[in-house]
């Protein structure tokens, strides 16, 4: 059987672009705002969410027989939690700069519906390896969203990448302020959204 025949491959190569959790499913779509002025905020931001994704479906597929159903979501949190302590821990020890500025939105990755969706519907009625492959596809669709949001805005509105002076921009690049502020990012994610979604069903119509 190929790769993307069984559970785990249709998990993985599923949530990176047919349900994609970003512009298919609409889930973590405030950190998608948040975050995505700068490209390097967003890679730690995306990094952060595949590290919690993966772990947090594969503790909660491995302890799915001995937690009781009546609190399993309560448990789900706390798995979560610790994990998203970790990389609030790391990025504020290794990048304290970025974390004054994206320190808030780590925090929230507990409440990340991308994640808490894929822990409850996914990884709690499924075996191990399969969940870790989810959790990374989601966390993974995720990013690639992000990224290409990021890489939008901070080029139009600083004319950098990365943080580095796009060639030419003293004298030809117009800095376009409002894509570094929030309508920017609403803007942008429409059109993600717009041609994300008109390629899926563009394809599942033409597969018909």
């Amino acid at each position: 059987m190929a790769f993307k025949d069984t559970l785990g491959g249709r998990a993985l190569i599923g949530n990176l672009w047919r349900d994609n959790p970003v512009f298919r499913q609409v889930l973590g779509i405030c950190s998608a705002l948040a975050v995505t002025n700068l490209l390097k905020n967003t890679l730690l931001m995306c990094g952060g969410l595949v590290f919690t994704a993966a772990l947090s479906n594969l503790t909660v597929s491995l302890l799915r027989k001995s937690i009781p159903k009546q609190v399993r979501m309560m448990v789900q949190v706390l798995i979560i939690a610790a994990y998203v302590i970790i990389v609030d821990t790391f990025i504020r020890a290794q990048f304290p700069d970025i974390h004054k500025t994206i320190g808030p939105y780590v925090g929230l990755i507990i409440t990340n519906c991308i994640i808490m969706g894929r822990a409850e519907a996914f990884a709690s009625k499924n075996p191990a390896w399969p969940s870790l492959l989810d959790g990374i596809g989601a966390g993974l669709g995720y990013s690639f969203v992000l990224i290409v949001i990021a890489v939008f805005r901070e080029a139009l509105g600083f004319g950098t990448l990365l943080g580095i002076p796009l060639p030419g921009r003293d004298i030809w690049w117009y800095q376009w302020t409002i894509m570094v502020m929030p309508p920017g990012a609403f803007f942008m994610l429409a059109l993600v959204a717009w041609f994300g979604n008109s390629y899926v069903l563009k394809k599942e119509g033409g597969a018909k």
